[in-house]
């Protein structure tokens, strides 16, 4: 879907952006020093880049500078306060997220940025199922599947987080808009009729004790 640039000195938040980046049908590119970056910068175009400002060599600040100007940039670091929010805004960042972070909230404002910056491919194809994410089309062998709002929320939410395992309650919050402190049928019952209406029986996988996942292949 997109060709992502991850500029950050740890290697293991390297790895497991890149990891999680692939599961859901993106590539990346993995920099570890600023040095690296603008190397790769001057020899690559990305449709987005997670930048650490805590970096070896030139800082995330500076190497924000050498950042083609129609590129969309995430800055990702431990710092976290208001000036360091506000100066990263000020050179042109399209968002900011303080370290540590959860994957998914992190997947979810690349989306985010990427649908923003029209850099994200809106149709989504499965089996005989496809999918225009813009319009909010469904067609499943060729003819067009009627699904109500909270359907679709559901069926998003699960296409952009492709192969990763999401709890009920993670449901909820994320198609609904609100956290729920009680009975989370309403997310199996519309599960069901996902699987029914897409012929994605095989697709939409239990999670045991969890939730639900959507299995695609690689």
């Amino acid at each position: 879907m997109a060709h992502i640039l991850i500029v950050e000195d740890e290697k293991s938040i390297n790895d497991l952006i890149a990891m999680n980046l692939e599961l859901v049908g993106h590539t990346s590119q993995q920099a570890y020093a600023g040095h690296e970056a603008l190397e790769y910068l001057t020899q690559n175009a990305y449709s987005l880049i997670i930048l650490d400002i805590m970096l070896p060599g030139i800082d995330g600040f500076t190497l924000m500078q050498s950042v083609p100007e129609n590129t969309p940039v995430i800055f990702l670091t431990a710092m976290g306060n208001l000036a360091d929010r506000v100066k990263g805004l000020k050179l042109g960042a399209d968002d900011y997220i303080v370290k540590p972070f959860e994957t998914i909230e992190l997947l979810a404002r690349i989306e985010a940025v990427l649908r923003r910056t029209h850099r994200s491919i809106h149709t989504f194809s499965l089996d005989n199922t496809v999918i225009n994410l813009e319009s909010r089309v469904v067609f499943v062998n060729g003819s067009e599947i009627e699904m109500t709002l909270r359907e679709f929320e559901l069926l998003e939410i699960l296409i952009k987080n492709k192969n990763i395992a999401l709890s009920r309650e993670k449901l909820l919050k994320l198609a609904w808009n609100y956290d729920y402190f009680g009975e989370t049928r309403t997310v199996d019952v519309h599960i069901q009729k996902l699987r029914k209406k897409l012929n994605w029986e095989d697709r939409i996988k239990t999670v045991y004790k969890l939730g639900y996942r959507l299995e695609v292949d690689s």
